[in-house]
């Protein structure tokens, strides 16, 4: 590790630091009169937990890291990492950044614990996806600032008290979500540099295939909070906001009967691919200022949970130039399979296999960039999805019962069985291995270790 890497790592935390100057150097748009109230540091703070450290005299604490888990066991240590997030995209308005409410941090009325700088890098050198991502000790060093100041825009989303953050807070934010987006603004440099001087830089399209409830919602969520408020226009479209209206799926119901894989939304077939084709068209043309478009979304409440789209008056609009376009769905990716194969798990999915033809030219061939989370199990997508049912009942918002969730998911688990295999060892549909990100997590959706 170079001299200066060092240098940054052994700083105390002080008002002065190069990292405060750093911040609000870059990050004006913040209003700084909020961090008056620390007397004793400037806003980078991280905490390790009491038991875990004692408090010293010294700015420093003794590194405890070697105590703490790379990851979260399968129980997710028997809590969520911070409150159920699973309804923080808005149906209406995912992309509205004013749906996040104001930015704001509790400071804790008794002295705060602080550690150092050298602490929280080793705690990122701990990360499970480390090495999977290529990175190395002198890469976090030099860029550790980046860290930190991306880490303190994460807190400031989910409304954490980067005083205290507990260890799966600090996990999902410096194991997960900002190691990740360090991997995408990379992806992002790399397709830019394509272009030649004075050209249209079209967006770069990031796929994220994913079964439903395991957080990737989420994780685009906070990237693309990240994008933008690093000077960066992104858009954040899913697989969802293509389904059929519910007038359309009900026809469909009726010319396929007794399919119950597509009696209801989800499977290849229930989904408006030209709207698709439409709409991913006209993001990746927004490459000047002034260029203006409304983003389709899907209210997964309507109809008793049965779902249907938005009123296009509620949809969020995004201009141009965009950087980014965030792209996720359960079954992007999927490649059909020969038809005995698919006839083997269930006579119903020879229909979903052949709707699945399509969807190369309607979704795939747009994504540049993969990020495929992987899952060992998908029987974990109930109770996943009955978390997020329960967390819309309790927001006052019509939700699926606890039935109507165990009967919904069982139309996806036969096109889990039969497409995930070939995703896992493949890669998604027209993938390049160079530009795909696979990352395996638990039942609690922590990130698994991965070569």
């Amino acid at each position: 590790m170079n001299m200066a890497a060092m240098n940054i790592l052994s700083q105390p935390w002080s008002p002065t630091a190069s990292l405060c100057l750093y911040y609000f150097n870059n990050h004006n748009h913040y209003n700084i009169s909020n961090y008056k109230l620390h007397s004793f540091s400037h806003p980078y703070n991280f905490s390790i937990p009491s038991s875990l450290c004692a408090p010293t005299k010294s700015n420093h604490t003794a590194s405890r890291l070697s105590q703490m888990p790379t990851h979260l066991s399968k129980s997710g240590s028997g809590c969520s990492w911070i409150r159920d997030n699973s309804t923080c995209r808005n149906t209406a308005a995912s992309n509205d950044c004013s749906r996040l409410g104001p930015s704001y941090s509790v400071f804790p009325t008794k002295p705060a614990e602080v550690s150092s700088v050298q602490d929280l890098f080793e705690f990122i050198c701990s990360g499970p996806l480390f090495n999977k991502l290529g990175l190395n000790p002198e890469k976090v060093a030099e860029s550790v600032d980046k860290w930190l100041a991306y880490g303190l825009h994460l807190c400031r989303l989910f409304k954490l008290n980067e005083l205290y953050l507990t260890v799966p807070e600090k996990a999902r934010l410096y194991h997960y979500y900002v190691p990740v987006f360090l991997w995408c603004e990379d992806q992002v440099s790399q397709h830019r540099s394509t272009f030649k001087d004075g050209e249209d830089i079209s967006p770069l399209v990031i796929g994220f295939s994913a079964p439903q409830g395991c957080g990737k919602t989420t994780l685009v969520f906070a990237l693309d909070y990240l994008f933008q408020i690093t000077g960066r226009k992104a858009a954040t479209v899913s697989i969802d906001d293509f389904y059929l209206t519910a007038e359309a799926q009900a026809k469909l119901r009726e010319e396929i009967p007794g399919n119950a894989l597509l009696e209801l939304r989800g499977n290849a077939g229930s989904h408006d691919l030209a709207f698709s084709v439409e709409t991913l068209t006209a993001l990746t043309q927004l490459t000047k200022e002034g260029m203006k478009m409304k983003l389709p979304r899907y209210d997964k409440s309507a109809f008793n949970g049965r779902g249907d789209r938005a009123d296009p008056s509620t949809w969020p609009e995004v201009e141009g130039p965009l950087t980014v376009i965030l792209f996720e769905g359960w079954m992007l990716g999927f490649k059909p399979l020969p038809v005995e194969v698919v006839k083997a798990i269930d006579p119903q999915l020879e229909t979903v296999n052949k709707n699945l033809e399509a969807y190369y030219d309607a979704w795939d061939k747009f994504i540049k960039a993969w990020i495929v989370i992987k899952i060992n199990d998908p029987s974990c997508v109930y109770q996943w999805r009955l978390q997020a049912e329960i967390a819309m009942r309790k927001e006052g918002n019509p939700g699926m019962s606890d039935e109507e969730v165990k009967d919904f998911v069982s139309r996806y688990l036969p096109a889990y069985k039969a497409y995930l295999p070939t995703l896992y060892a493949e890669g998604p549909n027209g993938s390049d291995p160079k530009h795909l990100l696979v990352i395996e997590i638990d039942e609690g959706r922590n990130p698994l270790p991965g070569n």
